[in-house]
This record gives structure tokens, C-alpha cells and sequence, in this order.
């Protein structure tokens, strides 16, 4: 089975999620547009981090979209 793509994402005031992007220079930032976050190379890895973050945050790994 292949790995899947994945986003750290955290539920946000708004129904839908929002979406962890990763600066050139380390720094964090949440976006609501996926196309901007950055993607990890597996759920494992989405998921990893997101536990790394404080817990304030309540992040998780969010499989990408399959397009297609």
C-alpha cells in the first residue's frame, strides 16, 4: 500500500479546518488554504509533528485530498 500525503491541520472558529505552513526560515503559520500548507510525505509524519506542537493547538495529521 503507498504512503499518503498528509497536512498538520487544527480545527479553527470555523467549521473547517486550518492548515499548518512551514516558512523557508522555520517559521510557523496557519493558513485556511491547503494549497499553501505544507504537505508531509506520509500521515506519520503530519502526525509526528503535529504532537510536537503545544497543546493549545489540539493539531492532528490530515490526509490530503486525493484530485483526480
Amino acid at each position: 500500500m503507498p504512503a499518503m500525503s498528509a497536512y498538520v491541520a487544527r480545527m479553527s472558529t470555523t467549521p473547517e479546518p486550518i492548515f499548518l505552513m512551514i516558512a523557508p526560515n522555520g517559521e510557523h503559520d496557519w493558513v485556511a488554504d491547503p494549497a499553501r500548507a505544507t504537505p508531509f510525505p506520509t500521515v506519520r509524519e503530519a502526525t509526528r509533528l503535529a504532537l510536537r506542537l503545544p497543546s493549545r493547538f489540539k493539531a492532528f495529521g490530515l490526509l490530503r485530498r486525493c484530485e483526480g
